[in-house]
């Protein structure tokens, strides 16, 4: 049953990162700093460091700012979704780490930023394409959906048994 959880975890976290690629690292960070997510004697441990958490997320939020930039390439351009795909399966892995699943929460945390770029780029697209290309308003929610999503799954990881 742990392994199911943690594959849905570290899958939602990759969502996350589909999103914004540097929610989940940073998040991810913030949820091991709090406890959330046990890194104690595991290689990840490095990731509860005040330094880690400081440096990530001052990258995520230089990410929300610049993505609402008008010159901001698409996720789905090579560099962007590779990016998502590293960052989603780093905080995969992370989270599996907590319950000795490195791999699978990697793995799993490169198939969620797989659905989270191309489902947020799609989902993004339909909901404000009639808003005369003026997508703010989206990016604001997508922002907001993406953090807070990540914390919320962070803390769930805490609960795991």
């Amino acid at each position: 049953m742990t392994q199911v959880l943690v594959l849905v975890l570290a899958l939602l976290i990759g969502v996350t990162a589909g999103l914004r690629a540097m929610t989940a690292p940073a998040v991810v960070a913030w949820g091991a700093m709090l406890g959330w997510i046990d890194v104690d004697d595991k290689w990840s441990e490095w990731m509860a460091h005040p330094i880690t958490v400081t440096v990530l997320t001052i990258f995520l939020l230089g990410e929300l700012v610049t993505d609402q930039l008008p010159n901001t390439p698409s996720r789905k351009v090579a560099p962007q979704f590779l990016t998502r795909l590293v960052t989603g399966g780093f905080a995969g892995a992370v989270i599996g780490s907590a319950f000795f699943h490195t791999f699978i929460g990697t793995g799993a945390g490169v198939v969620g930023a797989v659905l989270g770029t191309l489902g947020g780029a799609a989902l993004r697209g339909k909901l404000f394409s009639a808003n005369d290309g003026n997508d703010r308003p989206g990016a604001f929610l997508e922002d907001l959906v993406a953090v807070g999503g990540a914390f919320l799954i962070a803390f769930l990881v805490s609960l795991v048994p």
